[in-house]
């Protein structure tokens, strides 16, 4: 199952498949698109899987290997691509709180965040050519702006795992935090984030934002009631 909470303007998507160390099925997709209607508005977003040992483990290979024809195949990918990009396209700062190993599909779903949150004992790892077969979700991609194209191929090609403050280090994980602290670590960044500025960071640091964009946005930002507010307060202060 696909959990939403709400909680001042911060969204949390948890995958809930314990059984299944968070894979996803093809019922898991469709909770996805739910989910994801019913967060529309909220100013961050934060996807996470329940549990400690996995964020996702990729594709629920149990009941994907029902699909056995190219046109299957590709229609499974497709519906899943278009939920990671849904994800990538999510107006405000969305995040990936790495509870667990993400590996396989379950990297390609962090990649689709602007932010990777990792606790310190986890694996990352693009690990579907142990398969046989590539990354099906726009993770390759995503993952090439990340680290560089001559890395995405190395790390993908070969089905390299990684630990966190490796990942790190080439860029895939942005934060990594203690076990002990990772909870309150990735619900005091989002909350951190859910602010108008944020989102609209995010919208002129896309690549094909201009600098009319950008100037358009602050401009929004410098006539907004809550940048009065908080500017009147400094001024009473001086």
């Amino acid at each position: 199952m696909v959990d939403v909470e709400l909680d001042e303007g911060v969204a949390v998507i948890t995958i809930d498949r314990p059984h299944a160390r968070n894979a996803i099925a093809l019922s898991t997709m469709g909770e996805l698109e739910d989910a994801l209607d019913q967060v529309a508005g909220a100013r961050a977003l934060v996807i996470r899987g329940a549990g400690d040992r996995a964020f996702v483990s990729g594709g629920d290979l149990k009941e994907l290997a029902a699909i056995r024809t190219e046109e299957d195949a590709a229609a499974m990918a497709w519906r899943m691509r278009r939920i990671c990009d849904r994800i990538a396209a999510f107006p405000a700062p969305v995040v990936a709180a790495l509870n667990g190993h993400a590996l396989g599909g379950g990297a390609e779903v962090a990649v689709a965040a602007d932010i990777r949150v990792a606790a310190d004992d986890i694996r990352i790892g693009f690990t579907q050519v142990t398969l046989a077969i590539m990354p099906a979700w726009g993770g390759a991609e995503r993952l090439a702006t990340l680290v560089g194209r001559g890395r995405a191929l190395m790390l993908a090609g070969s089905g390299t795992v990684l630990d966190p403050v490796e990942a790190q280090r080439l860029g895939l994980v942005d934060v990594v935090l203690p076990r002990a602290s990772f909870e309150a670590g990735w619900r005091e960044l989002a909350r951190s984030l859910a602010n108008r500025p944020a989102g609209e960071i995010k919208r002129i640091t896309a690549p094909d934002a201009t600098a009319e964009d950008a100037v358009r946005a602050f401009a929004g930002t410098w006539v907004s009631d809550d940048h009065w507010r908080l500017a009147d307060a400094v001024l009473k202060k001086r």
